[in-house]
């Protein structure tokens, strides 16, 4: 890497919300309620799936490689963001920028893909409900959650590598509270056309592909649950169902908002709280969602704490 490109100074400066020192006060309280709350919610979500054996199906394995990506997304940024919100040091490392890149792009791309693997697990489940054990088998499970996680990792090397190859020209100061790519690529000292063309272009790809298998699944699943004349079985279906779609109806939102809006389309105000959002705010609602009027996860919180209790 060229000097003026990055390795002539030790780091950067992540501005965050530095230009309004009432808010940072603010944010500091909120944000660390809100990342216990992501602590404990994915934390139970992750022992329950391990502990209670009713909840050892394709479904809640799904949900716990959700819990625990969220799990590492959250603490990729906002414990440094809390440790800013409190000090006059901003500064993050050349070597942690980069880190903090790979690792957030790659969980985000990987949770692109789940997404997608646990709308076709629904499919399975209640469209071909007689092959299910056959469709969805644990080897299979293993392997489409391997392969997210690989593939989001996969893709995040490259547009990690591509990123730190612009020249910045000696440039040091992030106008965002993290390293991502839409801030990092306002520090360039050249045209960015090219490689925001390309962002653009796999970031098409790496969410609208899982929409499509998304849309797929769940256009076959309101054909079958209309066919289901029980009013109760209908309900179930929908109740499993609707807190999916609204997990990915929370990702998907911000993430296209993020990526594929053109960058003088939105102030820099507007993505630092769409990227709030995504980092913590989705990651504390999701285990909610899936368990607010989920009587197997709530059956077993019941079942694991009054043994515990029993146990004393």
């Amino acid at each position: 890497m060229d000097p003026k490109n990055g390795s002539s100074f030790t780091g950067f400066i992540l501005l965050g919300f530095s230009d309004r020192p009432q808010l940072e006060r603010v944010l500091f309280v909120v944000l660390l309620i809100f990342y216990l709350l992501t602590l404990l919610g994915n934390t139970t979500i992750i022992a329950l799936s391990h502990l209670d054996p009713h909840l050892q199906t394709p479904m809640y394995f799904f949900l716990s490689n959700l819990s625990f990506l969220d799990l590492c997304y959250t603490t990729s940024t906002i414990p440094q963001l809390l440790v800013h919100l409190r000090g006059a040091d901003k500064s993050i490392s050349f070597a942690g920028c980069v880190a903090q890149l790979f690792i957030a792009l790659g969980l985000g791309c990987t949770e692109c893909i789940l997404l997608g693997v646990m709308a076709f697990d629904r499919y399975a489940a209640i469209c071909r409900p007689l092959h299910y054990t056959v469709i969805m088998h644990p080897c299979l499970c293993a392997l489409m959650a391997s392969a997210s996680w690989f593939t989001g990792f996969a893709y995040s090397s490259l547009q990690t590598v591509l990123i730190f190859l612009v020249p910045l020209c000696g440039k040091n100061k992030i106008d965002h509270f993290f390293c991502e790519v839409p801030p990092l690529l306002k520090l360039a000292c050249v045209d960015t056309t090219v490689y925001e063309s390309e962002i653009l272009f796999f970031s098409m790809v790496f969410l609208f592909i899982p929409v499509a298998l998304i849309t797929f699944s769940y256009g076959q699943i309101i054909r079958a649950v209309l066919g289901i004349k029980s009013a109760a079985g209908q309900r179930k279906v929908f109740g499993t169902c609707g807190s999916h779609l609204t997990v990915v109806s929370l990702f998907y939102g911000t993430a296209i908002y993020a990526y594929l809006q053109p960058s003088n389309n939105h102030s820099q105000d507007q993505g630092k709280f769409v990227s709030l959002f995504y980092t913590i705010v989705t990651p504390t609602v999701n285990p909610f969602i899936y368990t607010l009027r989920n009587k197997d996860v709530t059956g077993a919180m019941k079942k694991v704490f009054c043994w515990d209790y029993d146990s004393r």
